[in-house]
């Protein structure tokens, strides 16, 4: 199992694109019973999904309308959710370094 940080930007995530609440509690509820060991296991189980720097992931939702970008270390069994946005949105930022600010 993982430990996702933080629930609490997920679901402000949610309140800002309410269309897209199944899609990321389902995503959600997949990643945290996950056993993924690495990221082959992971591509294997989402396919679609871009492997970036700095161990960070970006998961297409709903057909690639939005993207959610986190960061896995498998070693501490830990996903950070980083950012989550639309794809044009997405286009605009550097998924290297891009931070989850409050607002």
């Amino acid at each position: 199992m993982f430990n996702i940080i933080a629930r609490k930007t997920l679901i402000e995530f949610i309140n800002k694109y309410p269309d897209a609440k199944i899609s990321l509690e389902k995503l959600y509820r997949e990643l945290l019973s996950s056993d993924f060991k690495n990221f082959n296991e992971l591509k294997t189980q989402y396919p679609s999904i871009s492997i970036v720097d700095d161990d960070r992931v970006v998961f297409n939702i709903m057909g690639n309308k939005y993207r959610l970008l986190v960061r896995i270390v498998f070693d501490f069994r830990t996903i950070q959710i980083k950012w989550f946005g639309t794809h044009s949105e997405y286009d605009k930022i550097n998924v290297n370094n891009v931070k989850f600010k409050k607002k």
